[in-house]
């Protein structure tokens, strides 16, 4: 998550249960946040682990699916509310009800139409779909059926993308507080070519199946170790810190390399902050190239320059997951508190103030020659080069495994410490560095429904009974009953009753002449 931390600690495989605060210690954001992990493993392990992959409430399961075609409009979907489960993660899509606003004294009472009960394909939360983009338009069932699904992950919020986070009390001149995470679902088509699907009327289990086997093939690939190499040019830098150390910084850092645009390696690139990318500018407004911003930095470290690369995001932009190049800043107005950019922004994203749109700095530049080539960027990013170690600075170099495919948005977070000179990444008995997934963006998929037109369509959605059953009066009778059962359930396991085998034929022999 983009937010300004020290480092990340939480790992399930040390089994961890509890964070024990200690009296008179330091505390850091690495310790509450840990503890905040802890139990969100704990309690979603829980939930998946009792009702599956996914599943809902038999009597409150959310996300029904209708299909309404568009005969004078476009198509769309209506998502109807209730809970839901996705790998353990609680999902609602109960729409909220609108506010009542106190009457206007002076107006004549004008009744306003209320917003329809559920979700639409087109206004979902966390969509963002643009009915003017083909490929965000809905599949024509008439052609080939198709299967609607759940698409489940989580993002960091801070104070720059919703301001009611900001404690207006503590003033402007302060930097925002805590963070927020934020679990996104969105309602997704999907065709059945995409599924290897042929049967143009598949069943329930088939299409599950097939889902299932094609959620698999979503999992992030990529993997990358981290190390610190003392730089050639060590020397020559002044001493302010430790002569043999690897990790050259003068300060704690923690190095975030995000995916920026995914596909295979020939393609894809990355971006790096040293400050986990949550150095960010709120617009207050576009004027072409120029950013008029809210506010320009709180000191040397965290304030933008001249030849800094950023990415204006909103809302929109986080949700949708689909880059656009990175701009690089050309020159700045102080008191205007403007930058002008290399590049007028895509009019896809900061054009709607309330998307709240701010500027993200990144702090990857043009490689200087290196081996006898130079890092040119790509789009403002970074390209991947797979198999080889990749420099960031002070030190710090990345390596990317062979043969990956990489995902838009998946990161890893890199702590570096003066007190060591190195960075901390985990290696194995000989100190070599360790190839890692991802640390994020985990992705959940779950299938809601198989669209074969309007008025049929098939639900795919799993329902769970609740637990709890009502309590049987123990009175006399009941316990006779109970106790009757439980001594002929005792001689059918042990028709001897505990006694010799010879004693029992015996007396079974006695009774017979009776």
């Amino acid at each position: 998550m983009h937010a300004d931390l020290s480092r990340l600690t939480f790992r399930p495989q040390r089994r961890y249960s509890a964070v024990i605060a200690q009296q008179g210690r330091v505390q850091l954001d690495a310790d509450i946040n840990e503890q905040t992990a802890i139990q969100l493993h704990q309690a979603r392990t829980l939930a998946a682990d009792l009702i599956g992959r996914h599943g809902g409430p038999r009597d409150a399961a959310g996300f029904k699916i209708d299909y309404v075609g568009g005969k004078h409009d476009i198509d769309t979907l209506h998502i109807n509310g209730g809970r839901y489960y996705v790998d353990g993660i609680l999902l609602d899509a109960t729409r909220p009800a609108p506010g009542v606003p106190v009457p206007d004294e002076d107006a004549e009472e004008q009744e306003t139409a209320a917003p329809p009960a559920h979700w639409t394909y087109w206004d979902q939360p966390d969509g963002f779909r643009d009915p003017e983009k083909p490929g965000d338009r809905l599949p024509s069932p008439a052609t080939t059926p198709f299967v609607v699904y759940l698409k489940v992950w989580e993002r960091a919020v801070s104070a720059a993308e919703d301001p009611a986070l900001r404690e207006v009390a503590l003033g402007a001149a302060m930097p925002d507080t805590a963070a927020r995470v934020k679990v996104v679902w969105q309602v997704l088509p999907l065709s059945l070519a995409a599924l290897e699907i042929e049967d143009g009327n598949p069943s329930k289990e088939v299409v599950r199946a097939a889902f299932d086997k094609w959620a698999l093939k979503q999992a992030a690939t990529a993997r990358l170790a981290a190390r610190s190499e003392r730089p050639d040019h060590a020397d020559e830098d002044p001493c302010l810190v430790k002569p043999d150390a690897r990790y050259r910084g003068q300060e704690n850092q923690l190095y975030r390399v995000e995916v920026h645009a995914g596909g295979a390696a020939k393609d894809a690139t990355f971006k790096w902050s040293r400050e986990n990318g949550s150095v960010v500018f709120p617009v207050d407004e576009l004027d072409g190239t120029w950013v008029q911003l809210a506010s320009l930095g709180y000191d040397d470290k965290l304030d933008l320059d001249v030849g800094d690369h950023v990415e204006l995001v909103d809302t929109a932009y986080a949700s949708r997951l689909e880059p656009l190049p990175l701009l690089r800043v050309e020159e700045l107005d102080l008191p205007g508190r403007r930058v002008r950019l290399s590049a007028e922004p895509d009019q896809a994203v900061g054009r709607l103030p309330h998307l709240n749109p701010f500027l993200r700095r990144w702090d990857h530049h043009e490689g200087p020659r290196r081996k006898g080539r130079t890092t040119a960027l790509k789009g403002g990013a970074v390209p991947v080069a797979e198999g080889e170690w990749l420099t960031l600075e002070d030190g710090v170099e990345v390596y990317f495994a062979k043969g990956a495919t990489y995902r838009t948005g998946d990161h890893w977070i890199i702590p570096a410490r003066t007190a060591t000179g190195s960075v901390e990444w985990p290696t194995d008995a000989a100190r070599r560095p360790l190839l890692q997934g991802p640390a994020g963006i985990v992705r959940g998929f779950a299938p809601l429904a198989l669209v074969k037109g309007e008025g049929s369509t098939v639900d795919l959605r799993l329902a769970f009974n609740p637990l709890a059953s009502s309590v049987q009066a123990a009175d006399e009778a009941s316990l006779a009953a109970e106790e009757q059962a439980r001594r002929e359930e005792q001689l059918a396991e042990d028709p001897s009753r505990g006694r010799s085998q010879t004693t029992a034929d015996a007396e079974a022999a006695v009774e017979g002449d009776e």
